[in-house]
């Protein structure tokens, strides 16, 4: 009979893996969240800025407003499962050609267009986004993720590795499936 000593043993938890679906989710939520607070801080401001000068045409704060809407509708639409019709309204908002939302609504597209299965549609959508200037790191980080989702989709792994490293480099929390 073997007895076994005081000694405990360390055993290391399992790693869990997140499932695709459950990023996606987290990555629509991250991009709502960018849209709550450019929402927030573009009404304060102004759509075009502090101190910037204020074109009070009757067109200028419905578009953005409107597009704003569209875009959420496209979200929750793709929230919950109805892609074709958050492709619609996705496409609506971008239709309203508010150039401070375009990087938003198209990582959210791209996103949308991997779900529908139109993965080169869904890079292209990912490129706009990932290449607008300024500082939306986790805008682009959503963008890089839903590129590298299309491009494994298509077979080609090598470049989707290279942008999946790119997601995770911007955000940890998006790591290759």
């Amino acid at each position: 009979m073997s007895q076994t000593s005081g000694k405990s043993r360390k055993t290391q938890p399992e790693k869990k893996k997140i499932s695709r679906k459950a990023v996606i989710a987290i990555g629509i939520v991250f991009v709502i969240c960018i849209a709550a607070i450019a929402g927030v801080v573009l009404t304060k401001q102004g759509p075009f800025g502090a101190g910037a000068p204020v074109n009070t045409s009757a067109n200028t704060t419905p578009s953005f407003t409107s597009a704003g809407a569209l875009y959420t509708k496209s979200v929750d639409l793709a929230n919950a499962g109805n892609y074709n019709d958050a492709l619609a309204a996705a496409d609506e908002a971008l239709a309203q050609n508010v150039s401070s939302l375009t990087p938003l609504i198209q990582s959210n597209r791209a996103g949308i267009l991997v779900e529908l299965g139109r993965y080169n549609d869904a890079i292209a959508a990912a490129d706009v986004a990932i290449n607008t200037p300024g500082n939306l790191t986790t805008l682009r980080s959503i963008a890089w993720y839903n590129k590298a989702n299309a491009l494994q989709a298509l077979g080609r792994s090598e470049e989707a590795n290279a942008a999946y490293a790119n997601a995770t480099a911007l955000d940890p929390t998006l790591k290759h499936p």
